[in-house]
């Protein structure tokens, strides 16, 4: 009030001074702002007056505000790269995050590389030409080729930009590498307000993209040194883990920038830069003959990590109630890292010393420079609390070949995790097969999954006269798919050719190769029928010289000369233990993280809410399995768990640091369930689990019948005339009771080893009843050589009502379809297992 009262006589001495002041008015602005509200309030009395609801205005305002935040956190974020790229050392002074700042900065062994920087300025020029002829005669032809309605699109403008790559940090390794190979590490960095525009004039369509951000770990190697020029034999190139992506769209695809498919669009350009650059995959570059370079086509993984997931103890409690007033404990789970390989434990519910018990196997390429990285979350509805961290160096892993500790995690004040890690030697012969496949028990189990004994490597290189397909004279899209029991991969699309060349590279886990087989199917992708398949018993590698068949193989079921090229190799996975003496010590060497918690963004898991029997679909990198849950080198109660990081699908999504491998960011990881363990169910092992619990609370001291879950009718027949496999789910009866009320059943089909969400098939729900009777027919459309080599995933789940907790898995069965009365058909009660996999037919 006093400051209104000391304005006063200078406003009345103002007005007095100037009386005509007072009076006069701005027309135009008062114009504009009577225009502002008549523009704000015409939608209100619009849905007003159509009788809406009030919502669609607030839903409208949320997204303009969302919008305007997201452009604006990507302008801010685009504007502080650039001024970091102009002046590196006055940005450092202004006080730039952490996470923004080189390598060099943070590392003692990265060097800084500006004379590097200054040779690719220098050369950028032509290094853009090089992109722009990249683009008009190598990807624009494909794009053309790949469909007949993008036979008009084409690059209306390629401009990469002024602003050329950075070069933050090199890191050369001289230390537990080979002497006949350099290995560098590059930290890049490229900010570019670049412009590519494109046009499928067919359907009046432009769009493009403006301005591009890539941040990631690039690993160079030269290898092998040679005596001659020009000195370097091959050069390799990929990124240790998926690169960090940020893309400012144009035109129609702008529409990719609305929040939630700003995500989805980077998650789907960074699985396509994972598919050729992410270790694993990497590209070659040959400088001598390629008899030479062979050897780098095939790469043999240096090793297998067996992570035994065990327990942690005295973690804090993140769950609160009343606003805080009441101190909760925690949900924890594990995220587990070894470079692109991300797998998930399961969640122990209100356990500040939860016991996990379970087991995952990963391939490692290239361990220096790499880690075993681990990250504890509490599972919350909204944003998941982070419980604390773990590195640990994989080479002192490799050195000690078994290490059984306590580690205590970073970044947080309390908590320890058990851990039991070991490093399995890749063998080429089969001397210690005998002696493996007792320690994992492989050798008395009919089981076709579990702890595995050795490892798979295929390369498909390429096919050759591949049939035509249902069309005479047009040629084919081929894929090729490729399985070792449930476990299947599946090369890319080659379009129109019927000489495909791939080059590829495949892993499997196997766990008894003695067994086990080797199907590979070619397939037409546009009209999806098989071009030709074959059978490889893997028992056949193990006399062959160096466990390794590379030959042109001739497909059965096809062309009278169309073959397919492979190589072939069986590893054998063995635990070698080194000789110590008794007074020997060991501890696995602990990075510590260089960011901060406060430096990163603490990961959101998409808690997608799954229909029944969608937990069964896995989209994870690893293959789920089926074996018994008593395997060696497994805890009492284990579930270990087993994975390639060559799957169809991703588990979830990695995001590299801006500078530096050595903390890795779990923001983007968009896990939708945990991954599944080797000695467990199929699909879904902690339903399997819960209803092993169940089994034996129903027993109780009891003797249980011959058929505790219940049993299933089914009528199994082929049709020729249609080419489908016929199964009509007749009913079950003497189910479990899932509640009180009973149980609500369903039926759940798959023909292994397709388990995409297509491929499913699912019965109604029958409501409380133990008796369901379903009577509902259904049908896969696949040939009957190839429907013998399938088999039938049958489960029968409880449904629950919509949130309930009473859902879950009441039985399944496998039936193998390797018959010759499939033609004929028929019908049977098969008993219900927890796993399916000794099925007991009943007539």
């Amino acid at each position: 009030m006093s400051g209104a009262g000391d304005r006063g006589p200078e406003a009345g001495a103002a007005r007095a001074e100037s009386p005509g002041a007072a009076l006069s008015v701005d027309v135009a602005g008062l114009l504009a702002q009577l225009a502002r509200s008549f523009a704000l309030l015409l939608p209100v009395y619009a849905l007003g007056y159509l009788g809406l609801s009030f919502s669609w205005v607030l839903l409208a305002l949320g997204l303009l505000v969302w919008c305007r935040r997201s452009r604006g956190l990507k302008a801010t974020r685009l504007c502080r790269a650039l001024a970091l790229l102009e002046d590196e050392e006055r940005a450092v002074r202004l006080g730039v995050r952490a996470c923004d700042l080189p390598a060099w900065v943070h590392f003692p062994d990265t060097e800084r590389a500006e004379w590097l920087n200054k040779t690719v300025k220098h050369m950028w020029p032509f290094i853009c030409q090089f992109i722009e002829k990249l683009f008009r005669e190598t990807i624009e032809p494909a794009v053309r080729g790949a469909n007949t309605h993008l036979s008009t699109f084409s690059f209306t403008k390629v401009d990469v930009g002024q602003q050329p790559l950075r070069i933050n940090g090199v890191k050369v390794y001289t230390e537990n590498v080979d002497k006949r190979q350099i290995i560098l590490d590059l930290q890049i960095s490229f900010v570019g307000n670049c412009e590519i525009d494109l046009e499928i004039k067919r359907y009046f369509c432009r769009a493009g993209v403006q301005s591009i951000q890539i941040h990631g770990t690039m690993r160079v190697i030269l290898e092998p040194l040679i005596g001659d020029m020009p000195l370097v034999g091959a050069l390799s190139i990929f990124f240790l883990r998926k690169p960090l992506i940020e893309i400012n769209w144009t035109g129609l695809t702008n529409l990719l920038d609305i929040p939630g498919l700003n995500g989805l669009s980077d998650t789907i350009i960074l699985d396509i830069i994972s598919n050729y650059l992410v270790l694993p995959n990497r590209i070659t570059v040959p400088l001598v003959s390629e008899v030479q370079i062979a050897q780098l086509r095939f790469p043999i993984p240096k090793g297998v990590l067996r992570i035994h997931f065990i327990e942690a103890q005295d973690l804090q409690g993140k769950d609160t109630y009343l606003k805080g007033l009441v101190k909760g404990k925690s949900d924890p789970y594990g995220i587990i890292r070894v470079g692109n390989q991300i797998f998930q434990s399961k969640v122990i519910k209100e356990n500040l010393s939860p016991k996990w018990n379970e087991v995952y196997e990963a391939l490692v390429y290239e361990h220096p420079g790499q880690e075993l990285e681990i990250e504890l979350f509490d599972e919350d509805p909204d944003k998941d609390d982070f419980l604390g961290s773990l590195m640990i160096d994989l080479i002192e892993v490799e050195k000690e070949r078994l290490l059984d500790e306590w580690f205590t995690l970073d970044e947080v004040p309390r908590g320890k995790l058990h851990l039991k890690l070991e490093w399995l030697t890749l063998m080429p012969n089969a001397s210690n097969l005998d002696k493996v496949l007792t320690d994992i028990r492989a050798d008395k189990d009919q089981a076709n999954d579990g702890l595995s004994s050795s490892l798979l490597i295929l390369y498909l290189d390429s096919a050759r006269n591949l049939p035509s397909g249902k069309k005479i004279n047009s040629n084919p899209n081929p894929l090729v798919q490729m399985s070792v029991g449930h476990k299947a991969q599946e090369s890319k699309i080659r379009y129109k050719t019927n000489e495909p060349v791939w080059e590829e590279n495949f892993t499997f886990f196997i766990h008894n190769p003695k067994r086990q087989d080797l199907e590979v199917e070619v397939k037409d992708e546009q009209h999806q029928c098989s071009l030709g398949h074959l059978k490889i018993p893997l028992s056949q590698l193990l006399t062959s010289n160096d466990m390794t068949m590379n030959q042109r193989f001739q497909l059965s079921n096809s062309g009278p000369n169309s073959t397919l090229k492979m190589k072939i190799a069986l590893r054998i996975l063995h635990l070698e233990k080194p000789e110590r003496s008794p007074d020997h010590q060991h501890s696995a060497q602990v990075k510590r993280p260089s960011v901060s918690k406060e430096g990163r963004e603490i990961s959101v898991r998409s808690h997608a809410s799954a229909s029944p029997g969608s937990g069964d679909g896995s989209t994870a990198p690893c293959t789920p399995v089926v074996g018994g849950s008593d395997k060696p080198g497994v805890e009492e109660g284990t579930q270990p768990v087993e994975a390639s990081p060559q799957g169809p699908r991703d588990l979830g999504r990695s995001s590299s640091s801006l500078q530096t491998s050595a903390t890795c960011s779990p923001s983007h990881i968009s896990v939708k369930e945990p991954t599944p363990s080797i000695a467990s169910d199929i699909s879904l092992p902690i339903a399997t689990q819960e209803l092993r619990q169940r089994l034996r609370q129903l027993e109780n001291g009891t003797t249980l019948g011959q058929s505790p879950l219940g049993q299933i009718q089914l009528t199994i027949r082929h049709s020729s005339q249609r080419n489908k496999l016929v199964v009509v789910v007749h009913s079950c009866r003497n189910l479990i009771a899932f509640s009180e009320d009973g149980s609500d059943p369903y039926v759940r089909m798959y023909l292994l080893p397709d388990k995409r969400r297509s491929g499913r098939r699912k019965t109604h729900v029958s409501k409380k009843t133990l008796n369901p009777v379903f009577d509902q027919s259904f049908d896969f459309s696949v040939s009957l050589p190839e429907v013998q080599r399938r088999t039938l995933d049958v489960a029968v789940k409880n449904s629950g009502g919509f949130l309930s907790k009473d859902k879950g898995l009441l039985g399944k069965v496998l039936v193998g379809l390797a018959s010759e009365e499939l033609a004929k058909g028929w019908t049977q009660w098969y008993d219900l297992t927890e796993d399916g996999t000794r099925p007991h037919v009943v007539t």
